[in-house]
C-alpha cells in the first residue's frame, strides 16, 4: 500500500500548501507590544495555548514590535523548559 513516510510527505505538503494561504489582519496599532511585554506573553504562553482551544485567545500579539518581540517571546518560553536540559 502506502508508506508511512509517503504519507507523512503528502500531509506536509498539503499542511504547507494550507499555511501559505493564511493572511494576518493589517496593523492598527500606534504602540505594539514590545520586548517586556513579550516576555510575559512568552512566560503564560503554555497557559494561553490551552485557553486558546475553548475561548479566542491569542498565543502571540499581533502586531508587535518586531525582532525585540520574538526575542522576548522566546525568551519568555524557555523560562518553562530551559533547566531541563541541565538536569540527568
Amino acid at each position: 500500500m502506502f508508506s508511512t513516510t509517503r504519507v507523512s510527505l503528502v500531509l506536509l505538503l498539503g499542511a504547507s500548501l494550507l499555511a501559505g494561504c493564511a493572511t494576518q489582519p493589517a496593523p492598527d496599532s500606534f504602540d505594539p507590544p514590545g520586548f517586556l511585554l513579550a516576555l510575559a506573553h512568552g512566560f503564560v504562553a503554555p497557559i494561553a495555548l490551552i485557553g486558546s482551544l475553548f475561548l479566542e485567545v491569542r498565543v502571540y500579539a499581533f502586531p508587535n514590535s518586531g525582532w525585540w518581540y520574538d526575542l522576548g517571546f522566546m525568551l519568555g518560553v524557555a523560562i518553562w523548559g530551559g533547566g531541563a536540559a541541565v538536569r540527568r
